[in-house]
């Protein structure tokens, strides 16, 4: 059986990328990296709204989460492209978006949207958890010095959450670079894209859909790797001034410290 293979095809996929690949492993990072930033901000808005004293923007918030969570990423993909211009009346997805000397076309548009907007949800939950983890003695604390409940919440609350946040946004930005793939379906051509071509012309999908498999793999150890130095310098302030554990042995051998204790 893997006599059948044509391990030249998946050295130099993996090992000697063309340009045409490359581009699409490009596409597909900024595409995560962009719409991972777009979901961040709507999840964080759409927790505070949860807070909100007004009803309509908590109901809101809760209807949001509740649809864009319960429904498959693809069907939201697939109505974005397909039906949001049709659903409004007008062009809410261009079929290119020219920003300066970058172009996005449609079809990477309407994907970053429909991402984002998924994603938002998500991640409503995940800062919604990272506030609430936060004893309310210090909004009420930081009130009583003087500060509106926005500076408190951006100050105080926030910083504070943020060691609970990044450890879940850390893993839906690993999922957020995998999720990319379905843009193949509406026509961006990214890394499982590029391998579906190259399949279709030569009917060797274990070389190819192989080598796409290896990159994506790639990608999230080396987020991975990034993630865990990330939240390990989180955990120097829950810690404070208290040694490693390395850090106490060496002490306790240090010559210094064993005549001190003579």
């Amino acid at each position: 059986m893997l006599a059948n293979v044509e391990w030249h095809i998946l050295w130099s996929r993996i090992f000697h990328p063309d340009h045409v690949f490359a581009r699409a492993l490009w596409t597909t990072v900024w595409i995560a990296v962009v719409a991972q930033f777009f979901g961040v901000a709507l999840g964080l808005i759409a927790a505070l709204a949860r807070r909100s004293r007004f009803r309509s923007l908590r109901f809101l918030s809760g209807v949001y989460a509740l649809v864009f969570r319960g429904t498959p990423v693809i069907v939201q993909i697939f109505f974005v492209y397909f039906g949001a211009n049709l659903l409004f009346g007008f062009t809410l997805i261009p079929n290119s978006l020219q920003l300066g000397p970058v172009s996005i076309g449609g079809a990477a548009l309407a994907g970053i949207v429909a991402l984002s907007i998924n994603e938002g949800a998500y991640m409503r939950e995940i800062i919604r958890a990272g506030i609430d983890s936060v004893d309310p003695g210090q909004m009420e604390a930081a009130r009583s010095l003087g500060m509106t409940s926005r500076l408190a919440m951006r100050r105080i609350v926030l910083p504070q959450a943020a060691r609970v946040i990044v450890p879940p946004l850390g893993n839906e930005f690993n999922s957020m670079l995998k999720t990319t793939s379905l843009l193949a379906f509406i026509g961006v051509y990214e890394l499982f894209q590029d391998a579906d071509v190259h399949y279709s012309t030569t009917f060797r999908p274990v070389e190819y859909f192989a080598a796409v498999a290896v990159w994506f793999l790639l990608l999230t150890t080396g987020w991975t790797l990034i993630q865990t130095q990330i939240e390990r310098r989180l955990a120097v302030s829950d810690r404070g001034d208290e040694s490693s554990f390395r850090e106490r042995v060496l002490e306790a051998w240090a010559p210094v410290g064993a005549w001190a204790r003579r």
